[in-house]
């Protein structure tokens, strides 16, 4: 039996946890909190995934270590480098979970992977999936990006199942631009709903918002190609239009009128496009994000929702 690490405890952790051992490994589960690690263990079941019950090959520690055939990073992007930092160094590839740009250095996750473990094989595993949905095995596809074919075809060998079909793709740049700028674009996606904007506005932000995101991922050296696959498009619809999205609902409730402060206060976990906005349009440099800059103005109080959209509207005219 093959054996899968997995870092990170949160609902997307202890998804990938099942997913992993409905795959037939036997998983290692990390909690940060030793005390949270043992509830879980002995209730089998993690709060923030509650009603989903944790199968027996999985083991639940506050230990941190990495091992077996692969170890998934499954924490926010901002605690990537630090958590990293205390991984014991292996030979087992290093996959990604976690989608956004690091806000002090502006690095891409398999960028921070490079300068803290730069012998560590890597790849990123993205796409549309909601926690939740994996954790029941319902029908889902995400990619594994990396340069690497052959840590491409070791991740989805041990996470592919007939429910969870694992597609591989050599662009890890566009991968991981389409992960993080999906997240605030939602953001916008559901401030568009929460104003009373309408259906017709939301699409065309999510279109356009594509453009920009294949506009990115070009200037940083991904293929624009990448942007219409599962890591771009896919991910893309599912977070700004899902009801479980956290950035489009933080969107819905700024959207409506509420502070950014305290819609963040109300919540237990991370919703990565907060962080990722400034971040992403820091990096972007000379990249035209009209929509992402928009919205890390609206994050930082620069600007209110009807100042924003009255400026997106009132761009030049171009064709297509």
């Amino acid at each position: 039996m093959s054996s899968v690490t997995v870092i990170g405890a949160g609902a997307w952790g202890t998804a990938l946890a099942i997913q992993a051992a409905r795959a037939g490994n036997a998983v290692t589960l990390w909690a940060r909190d030793p005390a949270r690690a043992g509830i879980i263990a002995a209730s089998r079941e993690n709060p923030r995934l509650s009603g989903v019950r944790l199968p027996e090959p999985i083991a639940v520690t506050s230990t941190l270590s990495g091992g077996g055939e692969a170890t998934l990073l499954a924490v926010p992007m901002q605690h990537l480098r630090g958590v990293l930092a205390r991984l014991p160094i292996g030979t087992a590839p290093l996959v990604v979970c976690a989608k956004g740009v690091e806000a002090q250095t502006l690095c891409l996750p398999l960028e921070i992977i490079e300068q803290i473990q730069p012998r560590a094989p890597s790849a990123v595993l993205t796409g549309p999936n909601f926690a939740h949905e994996i954790a029941a095995g319902l029908p889902a596809a995400a990619v594994v990006a990396s340069a690497d074919a052959a840590v491409r075809e070791t991740v989805a060998k041990l996470l592919g199942t007939p429910s969870f079909r694992l597609y591989g793709n050599d662009d890890p740049i566009g991968a991981q631009v389409g992960g993080a700028a999906k997240n605030v674009i939602a953001i916008a996606a559901g401030a568009v709903i929460g104003a009373g904007l309408g259906e017709n506005a939301r699409a065309a932000l999510i279109t356009r918002g594509l453009a920009e995101l294949a506009r990115l991922t070009a200037a940083l050296g991904g293929r624009a190609e990448t942007v219409m696959g599962l890591s771009g498009l896919g991910d893309l619809l599912l977070t700004c239009t899902g009801p479980a999205s956290r950035n489009c609902s933080l969107g819905l409730a700024i959207g409506r009128g509420e502070a950014l402060a305290d819609v963040l206060a109300a919540r237990s976990t991370v919703t990565e496009g907060v962080a990722t906005a400034p971040a992403l349009v820091a990096r972007a440099s000379e990249v035209d994000l009209p929509i992402c800059t928009a919205v890390a103005a609206l994050l930082a109080g620069r600007t209110t929702l009807a100042e924003a959209m009255a400026a997106l509207l009132a761009r030049p005219r171009r064709d297509e």
